[in-house]
């Protein structure tokens, strides 16, 4: 049975993380916060050099471990050069278009402290260009950051401080609405990160007994392809991924329930452990469903190629305008830290996955002989259509 979820306790973690400025890179300040909320529940953990969080909630036995991935870091930009006219070029920081930060407010961090700007095009007034706004190409080398400071030239802009190299993280402008929809940029993957919290306040609040031993794992780098490549460790068998799923035309992805991805760009995930989570999903009840992303990977991406022999899934999120101005539902959000729960109280796929290697005793099954049998046309024999030294006959 899973319990109640606290929607109040995830809306308001969603909400401080929102918060808390987390471009790749500058994540300093999130993995503080998402430490002391360890803390608050009386969890375990133990942080990689760079940040990356490792937790721990105790099983029955220690392996085979698994390890439940979400990541802190966000998208965001840096300053690529400052320009004559006094604004500053721009690169992004994670794969996302200039389109969508075309009219966002942000904050430029300083060596010696922050300012605050507008993301515009080069072209940005109707008045001054007429249709050449519509018609101006869309790319980062096509916007410009305008600094709230009285800077013209480039000599002003290093005056205020500014360097090449300055993190500026856009604004998310989270907005909760009556009806459980929730726009914000950067529920990827913060809304995670909440959901995965909830489930672990659930854990401890209900005295739920878990099989073996779990890792709430929380990275810095996944915008950027890097992500859980190192805080895992050998005992760690299963690796579940926590991420936004791909609500648009085409795909499978509700904003009202969670999401199973069955393959990325990296490859198929792990039948196994993908079938327990939709098995999971049908015995409790659970909004569930499946899909393919072609332009997407996660955290399990990056664990398998740093050479992790591990198992794994991805569970999402439905939301609507990935790497945009995203929209989720609370029902999504639900759903997933459900899931979790599901999950973390189920038993390993596999006993015999807490040995790197063994015998084939115990190892999984798929497909019986008698799947494997193709149908198949029996031949004809050439010899009673053909005669040797004749055409074929008509």
């Amino acid at each position: 049975m899973i319990p109640d979820i606290d929607h109040a306790y995830l809306e308001e973690v969603l909400l401080q993380l929102l918060a808390i400025p987390s471009p790749v890179g500058l994540t300093d300040a999130a993995v503080r916060y998402a430490a002391g909320r360890f803390e608050a529940l009386g969890i375990p953990y133990v942080l990689t050099r760079r940040g990356a969080i490792r937790a721990t909630l105790a099983g029955r036995e220690e392996r085979p471990a698994r390890a439940i991935v979400a990541h802190l870091d966000t998208l965001g930009a840096m300053v690529r050069a400052l320009k004559d006219n006094g604004r500053l070029a721009i690169v992004p920081i994670g794969h996302w278009s200039a389109r969508f930060a075309e009219g966002a407010r942000l904050t430029i961090f300083t060596d010696t402290g922050r300012l605050r700007g507008t993301c515009l095009p080069l072209k940005s007034s109707g008045h001054a260009f007429g249709d050449e706004v519509d018609t101006q190409p869309v790319g980062w080398d096509h916007v410009e950051v305008r600094v709230d400071a009285p800077v013209h030239d480039r000599a002003g802009l290093e005056a205020a401080g500014i360097n090449v190299g300055d993190w500026i993280a856009v604004d998310p402008q989270p907005e909760i609405q009556p009806g459980g929809y929730i726009n914000s940029r950067y529920l990827d993957d913060k809304a995670a990160v909440a959901a995965l919290l909830t489930a672990c306040k659930a854990v401890r609040d209900h005295g739920l007994a878990l099989p073996v031993d779990v890792h709430p794992l929380l990275t810095l780098t996944e915008e950027v392809g890097s992500g859980a490549s190192a805080a895992l460790h050998g005992e760690v068998a299963e690796l579940v991924s926590l991420d936004i799923a791909i609500a648009a035309p085409g795909q499978n992805t509700s904003e009202h329930s969670a999401t199973v991805c069955m393959q990325d760009m990296s490859g198929p995930f792990d039948y196994h452990l993908t079938h327990k989570l939709i098995a999971l999903a049908k015995t409790h009840g659970i909004a569930l469903r499946r899909d393919v992303f072609k332009y997407y990977r996660t955290d399990a991406a990056a664990a398998v190629e740093a050479g992790n022999d591990i198992r794994t899934a991805m569970l999402g999120f439905g939301a609507d305008a990935s790497h945009a101005q995203e929209r989720t539902h609370r029902d999504a959000l639900s759903a997933l830290t459900k899931m979790i729960i599901a999950y973390m109280t189920s038993e390993p796929v596999a006993r015999r996955d807490c040995r790197p290697m063994g015998s084939l005793q115990g190892f999984t099954e798929q497909l019986q002989p008698g799947d494997m049998a193709p149908p198949q046309t029996p031949l004809p024999a050439p010899g009673d259509f053909l005669d040797p030294f004749t055409p074929a006959k008509r």
